[in-house]
């Protein structure tokens, strides 16, 4: 009976007084303005006048989006939902993409994503903070991609 009492006042303790790891401040690395700004950008340059490029942060929000002087009013929608799709399954979004079409399709169902080459995620160590999407370079999803990666290089540094 001690051993039973013993155990029920453990755990009411243990309910009456949580962890101090409950109530701390989290601390989160995002994309700042500067860093989508620069690699927008970069990015652009790479893949012409005719792409659009859009930087999302770690919460899937739009912090920058640039048109080319060439580039289609679609290519906004299409450049943004890339960027979160890889941000928000942590890969590019071509692999989403080619994952997604045998298993997990229900996966494409979901708003805002779509599987289309273009996306990249933005990480710093193994931490996703963010993603990048083009739409409408000249030679399509691959050179998108290459593109996003170097706007990514650009800031590398600050990445680490």
């Amino acid at each position: 009976m001690s051993f039973r009492f013993a155990t029920a006042v453990t755990f009411v303790l243990l309910l009456m007084f949580p962890s101090t790891g409950d109530t701390q401040v989290l601390t989160e690395r995002d994309v700042s303005l500067r860093m989508a700004l620069t690699i927008a950008e970069t990015a652009l340059e790479q893949c012409g006048v005719k792409t659009s490029v859009a930087v999302v942060d770690r919460a899937g929000r739009l912090r920058v989006f640039l048109q080319g002087d060439g580039a289609s009013p679609h290519n906004l929608e299409l450049s943004r939902r890339k960027a979160y799709t890889a941000l928000t399954f942590r890969q590019t979004s071509a692999e989403w993409a080619t994952r997604t079409e045998t298993t997990l399709s229900g996966q494409r169902m979901l708003a805002e994503v779509i599987p289309l080459a273009g996306g990249v995620p933005i990480k710093a160590g193994e931490d996703t903070i963010g993603g990048v999407g083009l739409s409408g370079a000249p030679m399509g999803g691959a050179q998108e991609e290459a593109c996003a990666k170097a706007g990514i290089a650009k800031v590398a540094d600050q990445l680490r």
